[in-house]
């Protein structure tokens, strides 16, 4: 079950549709939604009085931030918290991530290019928290529906546990699609056999799931899995996050930040 959620909080008014989205899904799930917004404590060789100065008008940028959101989930009858927190902007991630690790779901919004850069926010949660992590795109339109969902099913420990992790979701949607996705060195006849298998699994949880394989050629595994969920129209698309350890910390794989850099839909992933 997903009874609470945690919420990355964007500073830019223009990015509200994604906190809007994150009270979308509270609401669907019946869950309580707590607000970050971060003041950063700047660590720079400045005057005292200069960095006092940055300190305070970074806390009161957080501080409008957290109220708009506050206003917002009273509109929708959610039961919500804000928190501010100053930290170091290098240290941020970590203590995002750390606060995330008591709460069951954690919404961020996918970085913009040439502004905000979620990167390093969204591969700590992801890899640090031990919660599952949905990206919102930063061109979100309008609060996230649950009719169609995509989930990416490769027979991988992590994608069954992202899948897994995504169930409370799963069970609410209209539909859902088992997408395998098949190249020359895949074993087809054993990949179709295990999506039949996790279908059954997921009808289970009283799913409504179809198997839906797609034989990619000349593009790559990301650009199938993207446009497999622009043809359908899916609202929501679950896949394992995958990434590789290098000196005791992980960076995303390949298709993890293929997708999260060209996605237009959201995207529930876990590791």
């Amino acid at each position: 079950m997903i009874k609470d959620v945690i919420l990355h909080l964007e500073r830019d008014q223009s990015y509200d549709q994604v906190r809007d989205s994150a009270l979308s899904i509270a609401e669907t799930l019946d869950a309580h939604v707590a607000g970050v917004a971060f003041a950063y404590d700047p660590d720079a060789n400045f005057p005292a009085q200069m960095l006092a100065e940055m300190r305070a008008e970074s806390e009161k940028g957080a501080r409008a931030t957290i109220a708009r959101f506050e206003a917002a989930a009273q509109r929708s009858l959610i039961s919500s918290e804000s928190c501010l927190v100053v930290e170091n902007e290098l240290r941020f991630p970590s203590t995002y991530s750390s606060l995330a690790r008591r709460f069951d779901l954690n919404i961020l919004m996918q970085s913009v290019p040439g502004g905000a850069n979620n990167d390093a926010l969204i591969e700590a949660s992801l890899f640090g928290s031990g919660r599952p992590v949905v990206v919102i795109p930063y061109i979100q339109k309008g609060i996230l529906k649950l009719d169609r969902l995509v989930c990416c099913w490769d027979g991988s420990g992590f994608a069954a546990r992202a899948i897994n992790d995504a169930l409370p979701l799963l069970e609410k949607a209209s539909n859902v699609e088992l997408l395998i996705v098949l190249n020359d060195r895949g074993d087809s006849a054993q990949a179709e056999i295990g999506g039949i298998e996790m279908a059954k699994h997921l009808a289970r949880h009283r799913a409504k799931v179809d198997v839906k394989i797609s034989r990619v050629g000349g593009i790559d595994v990301t650009s199938a899995i993207l446009s497999h969920a622009a043809d359908c129209s899916a609202d929501l698309i679950v896949m394992g996050g995958y990434g590789h350890s290098r000196l005791r910390e992980f960076i995303l794989g390949g298709a993890t930040r293929g997708i999260l850099s060209s996605m237009t839909v959201p995207v529930f992933m876990s590791h």
